[in-house]
């Protein structure tokens, strides 16, 4: 049973991951998984299984709160927006607090300007100011830097290591949420790597 802690519960990907999650037999075998839904308005989600799942109202920026939650934890996978560089930290300092090691951190293409034929905007700091942070820490961590999100049913996705030029643009839900139930099964699979995720 691996343990999983979803913060940003409430976001597009995070909500389709969570399905994926209890639904895991479709896309692994052998694959179980107890979730914490973290979010700032817990009234905003239903709990789908009660036996499997529990929601916790909190800020990331809260950090007793966030401890409390983290405790016991397998994963941490988090999908944010606003001050991320601060929440990364909070994030990490939790981590080291709780003996977490494993985190799956979503961030965005093109903060390390790998998007071909697009330049860097300033839109992009707080995702490559967080990645920065994350990058420097001794945790065991996977960025995935998605391309836009797309509702198509398929799972066809496209990995790229940092360093590389981004390929693909468009990215489904669902090809994304593939792979982070495959990376919260597998504490060792592309480990402190940053990966762009477009589709195949």
């Amino acid at each position: 049973m691996t343990k999983v802690l979803i913060l940003g519960a409430n976001g597009q990907l995070a909500r389709n991951t969570t399905k994926v999650f209890l639904v895991d037999a479709v896309f692994l075998e052998d694959a179980d998984f107890t979730l914490t839904l973290y979010l700032r308005r817990a009234g905003r989600l239903t709990n789908p299984d009660p036996r499997r799942v529990a929601i916790v109202e909190g800020d990331v920026l809260d950090a007793g709160t966030l401890r409390a939650a983290m405790q016991g934890q397998d994963v941490v996978y988090a999908n944010l927006a606003g001050d991320m560089a601060r929440q990364a930290t909070a994030i990490i300092d939790a981590m080291h607090a709780t003996g977490v090691k494993r985190l799956i951190f979503i961030s965005s293409m093109g903060i390390y300007g790998e998007v071909p034929g697009e330049r860097y905007r300033s839109i992009l700091d707080p995702y490559r100011d967080s990645a920065a942070l994350i990058e420097q820490s001794d945790l065991d961590f996977t960025i995935l830097r998605p391309g836009w999100f797309t509702r198509d049913e398929e799972v066809s996705y496209h990995i790229t290591q940092k360093g590389e030029a981004f390929e693909g643009h468009d990215v489904s839900l669902n090809s994304l949420s593939d792979l982070i139930v495959k990376l919260a099964k597998s504490p060792a699979l592309h480990a402190r790597c940053s990966l762009g995720i477009g589709q195949a």
